[in-house]
């Protein structure tokens, strides 16, 4: 299995070294072009995907992706070039999403985050597919009158260096932020490769140089083997935190919305087509409010469900402890109740039927304890509860009071009694409060040993 991996780790850079030697030798052919050439990307791919190292699968799986969309690109263009078919619609769509693709799977790979959350992955597409459309779409203008071409090809031309520079400083940004180790600055050695070559492309198709199967298209290749042997290093292990601020975002909505506020008062200044992103990115914009607002709704449930009973649906013990500490300052009573008879009817008729007793009971309890008390289910058969002021023994005795009456359970008429022990605590007596637990649990027993129901702490 460690000869596969191994063979996967080299076999990118085998094919590149191929790839060179035949180049050096030789003219530019078809199948050199489109077989060898795009042989290099798909081991690249290949060695990215079958890396041993434990690591987030996502961030490699989207990356991969990235090179693969970009092959998709290289492929279509190698075939038009040779065989004068009409498939640049195809290269230029997969080149274009090969900017969203590596910038999600470059943060994610070199952050080694260990969850993905969906916030992270619609700032990322608004950040990187809108930002960069939109900076292409506002510099469409001046370099209209400097590139010769149509709109769209303008539009084109612009996009893929500042997808470049995109990508380019978010990996700079992401190496400064944490601890230098191989695999960052591997990979950005990679990219910076990949973004020289793309520079060095475009600076030599302005000036008329450029020529189809030159060895200058061998450096995107060389930036994707280096990136690719970046995925056998191991990670930074500390996760480190989400830093997309919601303010980017915001950002780009109110770009989107001017150049559609542009259009309407000028229809003429933009092309229509540059409105598909600006489109896009108030849609990706309000998909993240609504993505966030359902989060917040889940964390909070999240947190009721962390501080209640699931049982009785009753306080639980943590929110039960949690309250006792702001309990304490003022004047209050401390009840501390424990179920007589219940342990015999759990055993008789099984655990369902003594956790439908105790929803019952809880139900009992509920109606009695007043608004601004607290009643929490505190394990088993314990129940507690928090009542503020000086009514905390009228309170016990209608708690006992509640256990008068027979429960109705599966068919059973069940009988129950309660022991209550009371603790009152005062404000200005600090050592009274902090023996306030103990002392209500030792009234509790107390009243199960005398069978009197309900017994206040001395």
């Amino acid at each position: 299995m460690m000869r596969i991996y191994s063979s996967a780790r080299w076999l990118a850079t085998a094919s590149l070294v191929s790839y060179l030697i035949l180049r050096y030798f030789s003219e530019p052919t078809w199948w050199s072009e489109l077989l060898v050439y795009n042989s290099v990307l798909i081991s690249a791919i290949i060695g990215i995907v079958f890396t041993p190292l434990p690591d987030d699968h996502l961030g490699q799986k989207v990356f991969a992706l990235a090179l693969l969309a970009w092959g998709v690109g290289s492929i279509t263009s190698s075939i038009d070039s040779f065989f004068n078919t009409e498939l640049s619609i195809f290269s230029e769509a997969a080149y274009s999403l090969f900017y969203p693709l590596a910038i999600f799977g470059a943060i994610r790979s070199l952050r080694n985050q260990a969850k993905s959350r969906r916030l992270e992955l619609i700032d990322t597409l608004v950040i990187a597919l809108s930002g960069t459309t939109l900076l292409s779409t506002f510099f469409l203008k001046p370099a209209s009158s400097e590139i010769s071409g149509s709109q769209y090809e303008v539009f084109l031309t612009i996009i893929y260096p500042v997808g470049d520079l995109v990508l380019l400083l978010t990996v700079i940004g992401i190496v400064l932020l944490q601890r230098l180790s191989p695999r960052s600055l591997l990979f950005l050695l990679g990219v910076t490769t990949f973004t020289a070559s793309d520079f060095y492309y475009l600076w030599l198709s302005q000036n008329d140089l450029y020529i189809f199967g030159s060895l200058s298209d061998a450096g995107w290749l060389i930036g994707f083997v280096l990136m690719a042997h970046s995925y056998w290093f191991a990670s930074d292990e500390e996760e480190h935190p989400r830093t997309f601020n919601p303010a980017i975002v915001t950002l780009a909505l109110v770009l989107s919305s001017i150049i559609l506020a542009i259009s309407v008062l000028r229809p003429e200044y933009f092309p229509r087509f540059v409105l598909i992103p600006a489109f896009a990115t108030i849609a990706l914009a309000f998909l993240r409010m609504a993505v966030a607002m359902a989060d917040a709704r889940k964390m909070s449930e999240e947190q009721i469900l962390a501080r209640t009973d699931e049982l009785t649906g009753l306080a639980n013990r943590r929110r039960f402890i949690a309250e006792f500490e702001e309990f304490q300052r003022s004047p209050g009573s401390l009840l501390i109740l424990d179920l007589d008879g219940f342990k015999p009817v759990n055993d008789q008729l099984g655990h369902d039927v003594g956790d439908q007793l105790l929803a019952q009971v809880a139900r009992r309890l509920e109606r009695v304890v007043p608004k601004g008390a607290l009643l929490a289910r505190l394990g088993g058969d314990e129940f507690g509860a928090l009542i503020p002021g000086h009514e905390g023994m009228e309170i016990a005795v209608a708690l006992r009071a509640t256990m008068e009456f027979p429960f109705s359970v599966a068919g059973h008429e069940i009988k129950l009694g309660v022991s209550i022990g009371e603790a009152f605590n005062e404000s200005e007596n600090e050592s009274e409060s902090q023996n306030l637990l103990r002392r209500a649990d030792e009234a509790m027993y107390r009243a199960k040993r005398e069978k009197v129901g309900v017994v206040r702490a001395g």
